[in-house]
């Protein structure tokens, strides 16, 4: 009878063997009764990301806690997460901890290997670390095109209140409670990649509601993206060239509809619009780009061009 109550998550068993005790679930938050954590170091040997959440779900009782909708994105997020740390980090080792503290749930995923950018960088013939953040945040982005869609880290960051990608001594910051994202360097190196994911407990997100809002059409395909344009800025901050455009523009033609944000660019050059709202539009008729947030001289360059 009691073992049914705790299938059922209607008491909480405390302790072990003839020394458990059961609290309601409840009264087991107001007396601490849970750990703070739960954190794992895993050998990279035939690990299956769904059989690690499922030890972490029935060893952490917060997580069974958590309402549908949020346990659903700590599913997915952790899950995505965790198989790209498992598949591409070439890391002997990947580290996992989740917790629940303070009505914020939280998750990091840690390993030691080959680092997300600098992957990225390799099979894409990319510059710098920064061209790889700014692929990254154009979705579709993989370096194993044939068993992987490039969809995991979009979804998850935008899934998450705050996401933080650390590889190297570079920081992708992504805060969708300020609709705000940060790149920044740091001195010290962490060799391979960090993954922090933040959420509220009382969050109304839904998976389904982030994936309808990338998708166009009846069907949740992934063929919808945002792009900031301020983070392709040039070092003076201003978009001029073709080349900037060129850049901004690469990979977008696996889209059927693209969303520009301007928000914070003073202005743009007239190349950089001719290249953007002419040039890709001719050469791909059935993508719609929209672009939101112009300033006054952004907005008349913008419509320059189609005059």
């Amino acid at each position: 009878m009691v073992n049914d109550l705790v299938f059922k998550d209607k008491l909480v068993k405390v302790g072990s063997t003839n020394r458990a005790y059961y609290l309601l679930p409840e009264s087991a938050d107001e007396v601490g009764a849970f750990p703070v954590r739960i954190s794992k170091r895993l050998k990279n040997n035939g690990l299956q990301e769904h059989e690690i959440y499922e030890d972490i779900q029935n060893q952490y009782p917060p997580v069974k806690r958590l309402s549908e909708n949020v346990r659903s994105i700590l599913n997915y997020a952790f899950s995505e997460i965790l198989n790209n740390a498992i598949e591409h980090s070439q890391s002997k080792y990947v580290e996992v901890e989740v917790s629940v503290q303070n009505r914020k749930l939280h998750f990091i995923v840690n390993d030691f290997g080959i680092g997300v950018f600098r992957n990225i960088m390799k099979e894409k013939g990319l510059k710098t670390e920064l061209e790889a953040m700014q692929d990254l945040l154009k979705g579709k982005t993989t370096t194993m095109p044939k068993s992987h869609s490039g969809q995991g880290i979009f979804f998850t960051s935008k899934a998450a209140d705050v996401f933080t990608l650390e590889s190297y001594g570079y920081v992708l910051t992504i805060n969708n409670k300020t609709h705000e994202v940060f790149y920044k360097t740091l001195p010290a190196l962490k060799r391979g990649t960090w993954v922090r994911f933040s959420i509220d407990v009382n969050s109304t997100r839904h998976l389904s509601a982030i994936f309808r809002k990338f998708s166009v059409g009846t069907e949740f395909a992934f063929n919808k993206t945002e792009i900031k344009v301020k983070l392709y800025a040039s070092g003076d901050g201003v978009h001029v060239s073709r080349s900037q455009a060129r850049r901004i523009l690469e990979g977008l033609d696996k889209f059927e509809s693209i969303i520009l944000d301007f928000d914070k660019v003073p202005t743009i050059g007239q190349a950089f619009a001719d290249e953007v709202f002419r040039v890709f539009k001719e050469k791909h008729p059935n993508i719609e780009i929209q672009p939101i947030n112009m300033d006054e001289a952004v907005r008349f360059m913008v419509e320059r061009v189609g005059k």
